[in-house]
């Protein structure tokens, strides 16, 4: 799992029909104090995040695992909203 923050949504009309359905945000990954570490990458939503919130996300073979997303051709996956995030005692976000 990695930490990610959604910057954006997908809008598609015409998509395989086993996507049918669901919905495409658009995550940036970020460290543990919210600065981007990489690239875009577009995710299946399974919990209803928004756009601004810190999400977990899984990718490759671990995003097929979810209730809506088994079986679909699907590469990466929010999976949890994040509602705080805690190192070494030190709360580094808070929803």
């Amino acid at each position: 799992m990695q930490l990610g923050k959604i910057v954006g949504t997908v809008v598609s009309t015409q998509k395989d029909e086993k996507l049918e359905g669901l919905r495409f945000l658009i995550v940036k990954h970020v460290d543990s104090d919210g600065k981007p570490t990489g690239s875009l990458v577009v995710a299946v939503d399974s919990v209803g995040a928004g756009v601004g919130e810190i999400v977990l996300v899984a990718s490759g073979s671990s995003a097929r695992q979810t209730d809506i997303t088994k079986d679909k051709p699907v590469d990466t996956v929010v999976m949890a909203i994040v509602d705080e995030l805690e190192i070494d005692g030190i709360s580094r976000y808070v929803k």
